[in-house]
């Protein structure tokens, strides 16, 4: 028998978001350390709020909402709010019911942003790498280093010299201007709608983009992210970063890291043996230490990229 299409929706529904949740989906284990986590910042939280006014998003949405955006590769906030909008299971994931509002994307941003700067994310991560169920899956042994650029939100046309020589663009609020013969570096040029990004090129016959550099320092038994940084971007920042994140590690136990060669110079081979780490890093050809140390087994590992990848 043929069944029918039913064109009138009902009026109300008696299936529960959690229902609608498969007991077996990898949210659910992620969303029950994540909740316990959250339950304990509330001091944190209490910190970035004043006691009166309009009430913001909870910071645990917002926090929650960033985890979904990272796990998903969601490209901008509208395209998140979005997701959240019409995607059930983000919806249970953040805590919000079938009949609640999502925020507007600028409302969230302008949350998203007060957390940042009150370096609860930070704070965030670390209340989750310390939680019993993450602590039993982290080595405390052996971990790897790695950075990548993050590209600015500025435009190459607003990289100009900072003494203001240049000639004006053209009209209009993108204006074309002649590059032309202008030799431009970070000491004499600086970009107006982000003075902070730097010109870079993560090797030779690459572009060089407006960029900042993020840093992981990644534990190897399940790969997981222990550390992470945001810097400016320079010749020495993955270094200066590594050393940082090793540094801030808990129990100073001998451990190994393991990095490519962007890290094989010799004082960031020293500076890390004086954290108590044994550096396994790739080799130039004229490397930072000696070549027998190389040849151990625990180097046959190197070469691949260590940075997690979202999907």
């Amino acid at each position: 028998m043929r069944g029918r299409q039913s064109h009138q929706g009902a009026m109300f529904s008696y299936v529960s978001l959690e229902e609608r949740i498969p007991a077996k989906h990898p949210l659910r284990a992620i969303w029950a350390v994540v909740d316990e986590v959250l339950a304990g910042m509330g001091a944190a939280f209490a910190g970035l709020y004043a006691s009166t006014g309009r009430p913001p998003i909870p910071p645990e949405q917002v926090l929650k909402a960033l985890l979904l955006q990272a796990f998903y590769s969601i490209r901008s906030e509208r395209q998140l709010a979005e997701q959240i909008d019409f995607n059930l299971l983000f919806c249970w994931f953040v805590g919000l019911g079938v009949d609640d509002p999502v925020w507007h994307p600028t409302v969230f941003t302008k949350n998203r942003d007060r957390l940042l700067a009150g370096d609860v994310a930070g704070a965030f991560l670390g209340a989750v790498v310390a939680h019993a169920k993450i602590k039993g899956l982290l080595s405390d042994e052996h971990f790897s280093v790695d950075g990548t650029l993050v590209e600015a939100w500025a435009s190459m046309k607003s990289f100009r010299p900072k003494d203001g020589s240049d000639e004006p663009p053209g009209p209009g609020r993108n204006g074309e201007r002649n590059f032309h013969g202008e030799r431009r570096s970070n000491d004499t040029h600086a970009s107006v709608t982000d003075p902070e990004a730097k010109l870079f090129r993560k090797g030779r016959g690459k572009e060089a983009k407006l960029s900042f550099m993020g840093h992981v320092l990644m534990e190897n038994r399940n790969c997981l992210v222990v550390g992470a940084r945001l810097t400016q971007a320079s010749g020495t920042a993955e270094r200066i970063a590594a050393l940082d994140l090793v540094g801030a590690l808990e129990g100073r136990h001998r451990i190994t890291v393991g990095a490519d060669t962007g890290y094989d110079t010799a004082d960031f081979v020293a500076d890390l043996s004086a954290l108590k780490a044994t550096p396994h890093v790739a080799e130039h050809v004229e490397a930072a230490f000696a070549h027998r140390r190389a040849h151990h087994p625990a180097f046959r590992l190197r070469g691949e990229p260590t940075l997690p990848q979202a999907h």
